[in-house]
């Protein structure tokens, strides 16, 4: 095993990372063939806005009490119930697509219903993966490799997906995506991890929220870190929606075309999750952000105004590995030092900030850009990214002064 990757170490980890993997790969091929399936059908930018609003709006509505739930159940058995609920989608969507009975406006409902079951599942997941890694040191290599398993089907699946659509229209890719869900139901099944307790004490869903949140509110690093990136959520993530314009318009090509520049972003972040699993370190992960957080600002402001396909692929990789140092950081410092019976709420609140943020982002950014055009949304997205790593980076002289007595509580060395 190399020695860089420590949370490849563990079996359990390893058995729900290949199945993961997979049906990630799945999602992703949906997510591509959404896309493209309500811009072929309705040419407008607007309702692209909509079907990524409503795919992921769930991210903020859902997320609180999906945090609720995954502290009170087995999480291992809501990511069972999930994945079959995924899978039935994915099959549904291709009887009725291959049938030809889809319309343009059927698509941000298919979209709202995948999101919904996406953050209950999220939420389940993020929280499930500690106790997959027998060693707490572990753990930054274990979150890291989770972005690696998100951005290498975000790599893989629009790629895959491209080449499924010019073969079998987008049916095949909603099929793609409901078989391969099967593969991360019987990883499931084969690992062999404590379950969490519920708790013995049995508030309402409004008062374990309100602890959630104060427990949060009171840790100056997760106060400021989910706030960071709320603003990046909201403003450098709607690219994601409206790359199927470039594709078309602005390079003049069609569902290869996307595939490739969805497949960038997937690249870069497929790479900066590698980095961060190899790196397999807490320490200095808040400068790590800032600096990614500048370098993603900047590249989104040179990919809304290039012209060259070459050129915008180069700055898409940047974007991709930013963003998902940038969240990656974020949940790993989260992980390390909330309470393990706050866990999955305060992830929960996490998952609100971050990809509750994105859909609102895309809705305004789609609406905008129908009049305005795309170039002038993403780069101003980009110049307030720019203005959001300044203003974090006055404040890493206040997260030393917090984290250190944390990480020398866990028996981490000094905090960079």
């Amino acid at each position: 095993m190399i020695k860089g990757f420590g949370a490849l170490r563990h079996r359990n980890f390893r058995t729900f990372f290949y199945g993961q993997s997979l049906a990630l790969i799945g999602t992703w091929i949906q997510a591509t063939a959404m896309s493209w399936l309500v811009y072929r059908l309705s040419g407008s930018a607007f309702l692209l806005g909509v079907t990524g609003f409503a795919s992921q709006i769930p991210m903020l509505l859902v997320s609180p009490f999906a945090g609720v739930l995954s502290d009170r159940f087995d999480r291992r058995s809501v990511l069972v119930v999930m994945q079959v609920a995924l899978m039935v989608h994915g099959l549904a969507l291709a009887a009725f697509a291959w049938m030809e009975l889809l319309e343009a406006w059927h698509v941000p409902v298919a979209a709202f219903l995948m999101g919904t079951a996406m953050a209950l599942e999220t939420s389940a997941r993020q929280s499930f993966v500690p106790v997959l890694v027998d060693d707490r040191a572990d753990l930054p290599s274990a979150l890291a490799f989770g972005a690696f398993m998100q951005n290498s089907g975000r790599m893989i699946g629009p790629t895959l997906a491209g080449f499924i659509i010019h073969v079998a229209s987008e049916a095949g890719c909603f099929l793609a995506s409901g078989l391969s869900k099967i593969a991360v139901l019987v990883s499931l099944r084969r690992i062999d991890a404590p379950r969490n307790t519920p708790s013995a004490r049995r508030r309402s869903i409004a008062g374990e929220l309100l602890e959630a949140y104060r427990y949060q509110r009171s840790i100056m690093p997760l106060r400021v870190l989910l706030k960071h990136v709320a603003v990046v959520g909201s403003l450098a993530t709607p690219y994601m929606v409206l790359l199927p314009i470039f594709a078309a318009e602005v390079f003049g090509g069609g569902p290869a075309t996307l595939g490739l520049l969805l497949g960038s972003a997937g690249t870069g972040g497929v790479l900066g999750g590698l980095f961060l699993a190899w790196r397999n370190n807490v320490l200095g992960m808040v400068q790590l952000n800032q600096r990614a957080t500048l370098a993603c600002g900047f590249a989104l402001v040179v990919f809304a105004y290039s012209q060259l396909l070459w050129l915008s692929m180069a700055m898409l990789f940047i974007v991709g590995g930013c963003i998902i140092t940038i969240v990656t950081s974020t949940t790993t410092i989260t992980q390390m030092i909330v309470d393990e019976d706050k866990r999955a709420r305060v992830m929960a609140f996490f998952t609100m900030c971050f990809l509750g943020m994105t859909p609102i982002g895309a809705l305004v950014a789609g609406a905008i850009a129908q009049k305005t055009g795309v170039e002038p949304v993403i780069a101003a997205g980009g110049a307030c990214v720019v203005l959001a790593a300044l203003g974090l980076g006055r404040r890493l002289p206040e997260f030393r002064e917090h984290l250190r007595p944390i990480y020398q509580r866990l028996g981490l060395s000094r905090t960079r």
